[in-house]
């Protein structure tokens, strides 16, 4: 059956809230980085592989779900558009890539500072070198490179991804634009809103 949605945004653009609201849309579990059981720091065999660009078998890697969002998922899309041809493609993203770097700074690098500095990381793929490859830059703790991959991504998924297809979507858009794109009526409920910054109780480094 394969995927029904493929989730081209990075983290911190409301993935965990998209996950969340597809599960009761489509009625499936959806794939995020927290699913996977080393996360964030060793994220297994089949996504270091694919995360390094060499070959997976992305049936496997995604049995049993019928979405995914988030990191590492959205650092392949290129390649699960292809594979899953029939998939609709959600653009998760924030106001502006300062908004984004804002929600990352205060989240996911510290815990990748810390990772660094602690010699957490290992052989395989996790999230420094998820932070590694968006960046472009083995030097990933910069707010002006990380600014300005987020754009190059977004405008990467525009320019390849058929517009019947593509979804853009921010968390305050809710639950309308993702329902018309699936064909399904929106919820009588509120939109589940999951893990915001002020969940991130640490203390950066």
């Amino acid at each position: 059956m394969g995927l029904s949605v493929i989730g081209a945004g990075p983290s911190r653009t409301g993935t965990t809230s998209l996950k969340e609201a597809l599960e009761q849309l489509l009625g499936g579990d959806c794939y995020h980085m927290s699913v996977i059981p080393g996360h964030p720091f060793d994220l297994g065999a089949d996504w270091t592989k694919a995360v390094r660009g060499e070959p997976v078998e992305w049936d496997k890697i995604y049995e049993g779900y019928v979405a995914a969002v988030d990191w590492p998922t959205s650092m392949c899309w290129d390649e699960l558009i292809t594979h899953y041809p029939d998939a609709v493609v959600i653009l998760s993203q924030r106001e502006s890539a300062q908004e984004w770097y804002e929600s990352v700074a205060a989240t996911l690098l510290p815990v990748s500072r810390m990772a660094v500095a602690n010699r957490w990381t290992g052989d395989g793929c996790g999230l420094t070198e998820l932070l590694e490859r968006f960046a472009g830059s083995e030097q990933w703790d910069d707010s002006e490179r990380l600014t300005k991959a987020y754009d190059q991504h977004l405008a990467a998924v525009r320019e390849s991804v058929p517009a019947e297809r593509l979804v853009e979507w921010k968390p305050q858009d809710g639950w309308e634009p993702i329902c018309q794109a699936l064909g399904v009526e929106v919820p009588d409920k509120p939109f589940p809103w999951l893990n915001p910054r002020s969940d991130w109780t640490f203390s950066p480094v």
